[in-house]
């Protein structure tokens, strides 16, 4: 199948994966009768917007074999969810979901220039999460040598990175940040071949990448994917890091208010929202991811012919409104890119005052500046329009993580 620029589908594609889904899925089969639609009348790229949402929920709370659109003996292996924001959420994959799945993560890897001859360091989880697997498979697809030290274990990955001569290292940004500071510290930096940093998992912004690329002398690429979309390998930065091309000839990607629902222009921050054209044992039908982002509309001067989404901005289900005003992790991000001697680690803690009224304590990593305190409240009122409690901590002080760091905590009684 050629991928095609802009946010037109397949039709042909969408009606035959609708076909597999409702001739397989019991569950699927039953929620496309419920919305009056069968797969038949498919036959145009509008089409896509009359079948109806799927959830988290729906795959976690609904059995595997109702929701699998295979037999469960055409299933080859089951990957879950981190369960960072609840139950796990429990996916099929066929011998062709692997498949797949490898050799767009080897695709992956060949817009971040990774192949042959380099050395593929996977910090990031192996068994039930997708991250181990996917990282592994693709690396191999392309030829290059895995170093599958996983996570954690901080004193094993910076042995590897300096015996095996690691060029490349996979991490959430979270790890990569905490052993990048490690690096520095213990002054290894002249004892690495590490080049290229895959990471992701997460919503990171320029300032964490600006403090991992500099203390490890790397390139960093924002890698996309989730575990109901096969996993990470779903998409990933090319070399001119403007915005996240993603793989059309296996999945549609259509950007939605998160409150109405209705589609939104490209350039208009929205939810993701996904359908997939290849899967075989979890398809998924306009599947609402919670990732708030935008489309781009033209082509990437890097001629790649896979569309773009840009950096992900946060979750919808991340977000908070604090006093009528919708608050994102992705808006500290970018005060902290623009004052000089903060760091990249913010905590934010929403919770109401002795009035009754929302409040905002934000706990930001900077160094000890004249000036910086009242410039960054400054600037966060500016951009976000709330004024934040701000309380300034020493660098490398908040809390890391080999996964996912949580930054926003919400103490209201909802």
């Amino acid at each position: 199948m050629t991928a095609t620029l802009g946010t037109s589908i397949n039709p042909s594609a969408l009606r035959e994966s609708v076909e597999r889904s409702y001739a397989g899925s019991s569950f699927l089969r039953a929620k496309l009768d419920a919305a009056g639609i069968s797969p038949s009348t498919i036959t145009d790229a509008a089409d896509l917007t009359r079948l109806p949402f799927t959830t988290k929920a729906d795959i976690r709370d609904t059995p595997l074999v109702d929701y699998t659109a295979v037999p469960l003996a055409a299933v080859a292996r089951v990957h879950s969810s981190s369960g960072t924001t609840g139950r796990r959420t429990v996916c099929a994959y066929t011998l062709t979901d692997i498949e797949n799945w490898t050799e767009m993560f080897a695709r992956c890897y060949a817009y971040a220039g990774v192949g042959k001859g380099d050395r593929v360091q996977i910090a990031v989880g192996y068994g039930m999460w997708t991250a181990g697997a996917g990282f592994q498979g693709g690396a191999e697809r392309a030829g290059a040598l895995a170093v599958p030290t996983g996570p954690g274990n901080t004193e094993l990955q910076l042995e590897m990175l300096r015996t095996m001569g690691s060029t490349v290292l996979g991490a959430t940004s979270s790890f990569a940040l905490l052993l990048a500071e490690l690096v520095e510290a213990q002054g290894l930096q002249d004892q690495l071949a590490l080049r290229t940093g895959i990471l992701g998992s997460e919503r990171w912004g320029e300032r964490t990448r600006s403090a991992i690329e500099s203390r490890l002398g790397i390139t960093t690429y924002d890698i996309y994917g989730l575990t109901e979309l096969w996993g990470p390998g779903a998409g990933i930065e090319c070399a001119t890091h403007d915005g996240i091309h993603v793989w059309s000839d296996h999945y549609h990607v259509e950007i939605v208010d998160p409150e109405t629902l209705e589609p939104v222009p490209p350039g208009t921050l929205g939810e993701v929202v996904v359908t997939t054209l290849t899967k075989q044992a979890t398809p998924l039908i306009r599947y609402r991811t919670r990732d708030l982002t935008y489309l781009y509309a033209d082509p990437c001067p890097c001629g790649s012919p896979y569309p773009r989404i840009a950096r992900l901005a946060g979750r919808s289900d991340d977000q908070v409104k604090v006093r009528g005003v919708i608050f994102l992790p992705a808006q500290v991000d970018m005060v902290l890119a623009e004052v000089d001697g903060c760091g990249s680690e913010f905590q934010a803690h929403v919770g109401r005052g002795l009035d009754g009224r929302d409040v905002v304590s934000l706990k930001v990593e900077a160094e000890d500046r004249p000036g910086l305190y009242e410039e960054l409240v400054h600037r966060l009122r500016t951009r976000i329009g709330l004024r934040l409690d701000v309380e300034l901590v020493p660098l490398a002080t908040l809390p890391r993580s080999e996964r996912k760091t949580r930054r926003v905590f919400d103490h209201r009684e909802h």
